[in-house]
């Protein structure tokens, strides 16, 4: 049995060769820029549809709660600021199972996002050019054409590389001038809206709140406000190389969370507004009607030229090409960061961990190029991953706050600069949202979300588990071949995965025997892992089943709830919701009584370089932005 003295980060620390070049201004723009995309330029439509002129309450409330979801994340990256923080702090609360499951799920999420990114950005062009044969439609989906749409996805991919390679100074250079364009110009565009501002569209018909408290709730899903809001989780893949991290840290999370706010609210209420129903062919107050209205493919280009400014569209063109593009690379970068954490922490060989001369995880970055670029392959049904995007970045920010309250007993003497006032309130309220969010991005989505992530236990099982000396090789290698061949079959029976129709296939098994398979089988291979690991490895797993355990119970929630398959949720809203937050409260009180004291930890706590945010002896720091 091979085995390992001490966690990989203790030897020759990856950590200190990244370079602390990151002022405040531009680790905000970081977070801002992934949340500002091209989707602008259609929420608005979407989110009125659903609730109205209410949409304005559910931007506010989406904001809210991504806020609330990450101030245990504020704590956490001032504590331990640490380049790909997000998959590596829950090894130090929960053990590298836990660690394993959400790393792998948010790795699997930021490596899909630059390719959906460079998608959208050809397949906007493709529209609006056809001439250029960008794209073509398969299987009543549209996807890149060969040659011209799949290696101008690449080069897309190719430049991303290349703006991240050079080290994380000229990446945020780059991307500073992008997200300044990319607030300015949603900025003009609800500034000019307000010379058509017509107050009665607010109240017109049935009033402020035409579809009740449920349509604020369906917009924050259906109209893509929840997720429009969660960028600030790239602050903390760059949290290593951000200057005097205590401080900007902070900052850098509320300003990348208020700042996309008030371009979203400006719009939403500029659209509303500025709303012609006449040119929109739409009754006045028939708000469902406007998802097929003349305005549904371009609403702010419809409503500038109704309000007069029609010569401004140009510039949206502009925006629809650059704002996807922009997010496109800090979130490559931020995949790279994820791998590197695997490599640091021994999750995965630690060839990922090696840092080029400008302090930049090269290996990592060449991983991110290649796996994106898979993604440009035009198979329709890999399309169903981009929904799985979004679903897979707010699975890992669940972990905050169980990870804050575990660490406040395991480490409570550790210097915080920031600590989070009343943790036993705002904690549990964090989980709970976050929960939500994870719920009402829909079964459909979910369940693409957890094949692939439990499918990851593979890894864990067959790699991990045997480098860290926890389980005999043999026994990693055939429980860990069993346990995928199980799960191949199950979901192939399951009907659900990779399905380009979004609806179960003929013949598949019922969904309580497809939720029961996923649990035994996960089940036994887990129990099976545990029989032949030792003490250590044990413990490791058995702090790790809180989380399987919750993801199965949302899963089932999600089929039987309001935003499942069935025409009649057996659970309707508002009792899906409740039943949310009675599974959320429940998970958070399994999860804080989990967590232990590891091994990580102690090395982390130990670690003086990374700890301390300082910059090392020889790398300077350049001047503050």
């Amino acid at each position: 049995m091979n085995t390992i003295s001490e966690p990989p980060a203790a030897a020759g620390n990856p950590d200190a060769k990244l370079k602390r070049s990151l002022g405040l201004w531009q680790l905000t723009l970081l977070g801002v820029s992934t949340q500002i995309g091209s989707g602008w330029l259609f929420a608005v439509l979407s989110s009125a549809s659903v609730a109205g002129p209410a949409a304005i309450l559910s931007w506010i409330i989406g904001a809210i709660m991504v806020l609330i979801v990450s101030l245990p994340w504020i704590e956490l990256g001032t504590l331990f600021p640490r380049s790909g923080g997000i998959v590596r702090y829950p090894a130090l609360s929960h053990g590298m199972l836990t660690g394993w499951i959400t790393g792998w799920g948010y790795w699997i999420g930021t490596v899909c996002l630059p390719a959906v990114e460079a998608q959208a950005t050809l397949t906007y062009l493709g529209g609006s050019f056809p001439e250029l044969g960008l794209v073509r439609v398969d299987s009543g989906t549209t996807v890149l054409a060969w040659p011209n749409g799949i290696l101008g996805g690449i080069a897309i991919l190719a430049l991303f590389f290349v703006l991240n390679l050079f080290g994380v100074k000229l990446l945020a250079k780059v991307n500073t001038w992008v997200t300044i364009w990319k607030i300015v110009v949603p900025t003009i565009t609800f500034v000019l809206l307000f010379f058509s501002f017509r107050a009665g569209n607010l109240t017109i018909r049935s009033g402020f709140f035409p579809t009740g408290s449920s349509g604020v709730v369906h917009a924050l899903v259906i109209g893509g406000i929840a997720f429009a809001y969660v960028g600030s989780r790239q602050i903390l893949d760059y949290a290593g190389e951000a200057r005097n991290p205590r401080r900007n840290i902070p900052l850098a999370i509320i300003g990348s969370c208020l700042i996309p706010m008030v371009v979203y609210l400006g719009l939403q209420i500029g659209f509303l507004g500025a709303l012609d129903w006449g040119s929109a062919g739409v009754a006045p107050g028939d708000w469902s009607a406007l998802e097929s209205s003349s305005w549904a493919s371009a609403p702010l280009f419809q409503a500038l030229g109704a309000a007069g400014f029609g010569a401004f569209a140009t510039v949206l063109l502009i925006d629809a090409a650059v704002s996807p593009a922009g997010n496109g690379w800090v979130t490559f970068g931020g995949a790279a960061r994820s791998s590197f954490a695997f490599g640091v922490d021994g999750y995965a060989p630690r060839t990922l961990a090696k840092v080029n001369k400008f302090g930049v995880p090269w290996v990592s970055l060449v991983l991110a190029l290649v796996v994106s670029a898979l993604f440009m392959l035009p198979f329709p049904s890999w399309y169903q991953l981009v929904s799985v995007v979004s679903a897979a970045l707010v699975l890992s920010y669940l972990m905050g706050s169980p990870i804050a309250h575990v660490l406040r007993r395991t480490a409570p003497h550790a210097p915080r600069t920031w600590r989070l006032p009343a943790l036993g309130f705002w904690a549990p309220a964090g989980y709970v949202a976050g929960l939500f969010i994870i719920y009402a991005t829909g079964f459909t989505a979910l369940v693409q979300l957890l094949v692939i992530t439990f499918a990851g236990l593979v890894v864990y099982g067959a790699y991990t588990s045997v480098r860290t000396g926890w389980t005999p090789r043999v026994a990693g290698w055939v429980l860990s071949a069993l346990f995928l061949a199980a799960w191949v079959f199950i979901n192939a029976r399951g009907g659900w995965f990779m399905n380009t129709t979004e609806t179960q296939r003929p013949g598949s098994w019922d969904f309580p025997w497809y939720i029961a398979a996923m649990a035994v089988s996960l089940a036994l291979y887990l129990a099976a892992l545990r029989v032949f690991s030792t003490r250590e490895g044990r413990k490791h797993l058995d702090s790790g089943i809180w989380l399987i355990t919750t993801l199965l119970t949302v899963l089932t929630l999600s089929y039987y709830g309001e935003f499942g398959p069935l025409a009649a949720p057996a659970l309707p809203e508002p009792y899906d919701l409740g039943a949310i937050v009675v599974v959320a409260l429940t998970g958070y009180w399994w999860a804080i009584r989990s967590g232990f004291r590891t091994g990580q930890l102690d090395h982390a706590l130990n670690d003086d370089s990374v700890h301390s945010g300082e910059v090392p002896t020889g790398q300077g720091a350049a001047n503050p932005v």
